[in-house]
């Protein structure tokens, strides 16, 4: 049997910190669905399991509710099963009954019940959906009693944190970590992390189709699983999906000998225009580098599709020479020395330290180009 893994879509999540880029992000979660699709045509899987968080909230508006529902009717030789999860918990009259009342795809399956359901011809599902944000009880334990017939393969569903596993899920729903081995499973598909992991070789978080966040998993991907008969070892292939790239980076730049080697370094990766940075530098620079710096790092903001600098840790020591550009009439001179005294002042928080360092190169670059012109 083959079939692909997936979850955490959280469609309609907002992205305000992104600005105007938040729409395009929201799409990209919707994109992510049709690539999925095209996926498991491509892949001759016949199923897709969602473990969870299709909705990034319980009560999304009319539009955001059909739209991915539009995206999977798209692909009507996919079989879509999905499972509420702690965003999009099953609850009386929300979204799960609106949807349904409404009229789903002939394609998408709604498991909303702790009972076995039918996966194709060779497999029966046991799906553990959430009705409340948060359980205190391990709701995949019904699971090791649930019956199925002779030779039909166990195919687990659900949405939570494995037990003793780590603490990067978002959901406070229990799941046992020897599950798959006490149900008698041949693969539990589970939801909660945002990047893939792996529990055992018959437990899986998929991660999430998109990526949604720095410090996580960098580019979007769902699970092909294979399963040649009952019992048998499960195969499982990483295959991506996301059209996003988040990167984390930390770059050292005391001395500033090397900034034009410092921005190649950052535009190696490829397809700048899909690619998410937050960028942490650390080190001492003179205003001179520092200006060149911030020449740099607005290069880089126009090639990448978004880049979050953080210069908080970046400190100025202005030398003789920068302040020898600074000088007209002495007035300039005094403020760049207040503002060098402000950037340096332990007592100050960083942001202030950060403002009045930016301020500074400003007033570097200003009174060094008025000199050029003057010339």
């Amino acid at each position: 049997m083959r079939f692909i893994h997936t979850a955490d879509w959280q469609i309609g999540k907002p992205f305000r910190n992104f600005g105007e880029k938040d729409s395009v992000l929201r799409l990209a979660r919707l994109s992510a669905i049709e690539a999925i699709g095209r996926l498991a045509a491509q892949e001759g899987a016949a199923h897709v399991l969602v473990a969870g968080d299709l909705y990034d909230n319980d009560a999304p508006a009319q539009k955001t509710l059909q739209e991915p529902l539009e995206r999977m009717r798209a692909f009507p030789a996919v079989n879509w099963h999905i499972i509420p999860g702690n965003h999009d918990y099953h609850r009386g009259n929300g979204l799960w009954d609106r949807a349904a009342a409404q009229g789903l795809p002939a394609n998408v399956v709604f498991q909303l019940t702790a009972q076995p359901a039918a996966l194709g011809e060779h497999a029966v599902l046991l799906p553990a959906p959430l009705r409340r944000r948060s359980e205190v009880n391990d709701l995949t334990e019904w699971m090791d009693e649930a019956p199925s017939a002779e030779g039909l393969m166990r195919i687990g569903l659900a949405h939570g944190s494995v037990t003793g596993f780590g603490s990067e899920g978002e959901a406070k729903n229990p799941i046992a970590a020897d599950r798959a081995k006490r149900a008698g499973l041949d693969f539990l598909a589970l939801g909660d992390w945002h990047r893939t992991m792996k529990v055992t070789p018959s437990t899986w978080y998929a991660g999430t189709p998109e990526a949604d966040r720095f410090n996580s998993q960098e580019t979007g991907q769902v699970l092909l699983v294979d399963i040649p008969a009952r019992g048998a070892p499960p195969t499982v292939t990483e295959l991506r999906t996301g059209a996003y790239r988040w990167l984390t980076r930390q770059e050292d730049v005391s001395g500033g000998h090397d900034l034009a080697g410092l921005e190649s370094r950052l535009r190696a990766p490829a397809d700048l225009s899909r690619l998410l940075m937050r960028l942490t530098i650390k080190g001492t620079l003179d205003l001179t580098a520092r200006a060149e710096l911030s020449d740099r790092i607005a290069s880089l903001e126009a090639a990448m599709f978004w880049l979050e600098a953080g210069l908080d840790d970046l400190h100025l020591r202005p030398t003789d020479d920068d302040f020898a550009q600074i000088d007209f009439q002495g007035v300039l001179r005094e403020a760049a020395e207040l503002l060098k005294a402000e950037a340096e002042n332990p007592a100050s928080s960083a942001a202030e330290r950060r403002r009045a360092g930016e301020a500074l190169v400003q007033l570097f670059v200003m009174t060094k180009d008025a000199k050029g012109q003057a010339a």
